[in-house]
């Protein structure tokens, strides 16, 4: 495996500490690499090490009603398997490697150890919680407030960057594939066609080489609003 990637200094959670703190949680690690598709952790398993995604992204997902339903991805630089360490309760979702990933597998002593230790890391990762905890109260919302048209049209404006120079428009590259976006919302690929579709006809978003354009973000934003208060 290439040494480059067998580093925590890629890790977002540890950028303010230093070569020798971070070197030294290096050779506390083990670590592997992943092929696209494997799973690393499985649903309400027992095990509480964290896992720090050097190169690649993975998908964390649940069953819900017999669908998987995709609740984010983790990419490089970012982590997975915290809450386990922190509170030593099951596994809350199950982990699949989106891509080829390499892994650093930290055992949760060392994980609760470094967050007593260093400041910075603490605080960084209370911000990262919390993050999150906001970002699951939306989805939340979404899904009990919105069907599923509007569920789409908000997972399109959370995966999109706004593309330079386009005041409004926002750009996702590469594009997910239907299945992945029918996950992500808990609905059937078909429906996420025939909504893309639609919104294509509607001048909303256009498809090019390798990416996927949304035309409109205030409108979008406007339309998934709309909806909310008339729930």
């Amino acid at each position: 495996m290439n040494r480059r990637t067998e580093t925590l200094a890629r890790i977002g959670l540890f950028q303010a500490l230093d070569a020798r703190a971070i070197g030294d949680l290096d050779t506390q690690c083990s670590w592997r690499r992943v092929p696209s598709g494997q799973w690393l952790i499985d649903y309400q398993d027992a095990s509480n090490d964290v896992f720090f995604v050097a190169s690649g992204s993975v998908y964390v997902t649940i069953h819900s009603a017999g669908r998987e339903v995709l609740l984010r991805q983790i990419n490089a630089g970012e982590f997975f398997g915290e809450l386990a360490a922190i509170d030593g309760q099951p596994r809350s979702s199950g982990i699949v490697a989106a891509t080829d990933v390499t892994i650093a597998r930290m055992p949760a002593s060392i994980f609760r150890t470094a967050i007593h230790a260093h400041q910075s890391v603490c605080d960084r990762l209370l911000e990262i919680l919390a993050r999150q905890i906001r970002t699951l109260a939306n989805r939340v919302n979404e899904f009990s407030t919105l069907d599923v048209r509007y569920r789409i049209y908000a997972e399109l404006l959370r995966l999109s960057r706004a593309e330079p120079g386009q005041v409004g428009r926002a750009i996702i590259s590469p594009p997910p594939v239907h299945a992945e976006i029918a996950a992500r919302v808990s609905t059937r690929r078909e429906t996420v066609s025939r909504e893309l579709k639609a919104l294509e006809r509607a001048g909303l978003i256009e498809r090019r080489r390798g990416a996927l354009v949304l035309r409109d973000v205030p409108r979008l934003t406007q339309l998934i609003e709309q909806a909310i208060e008339q729930s």
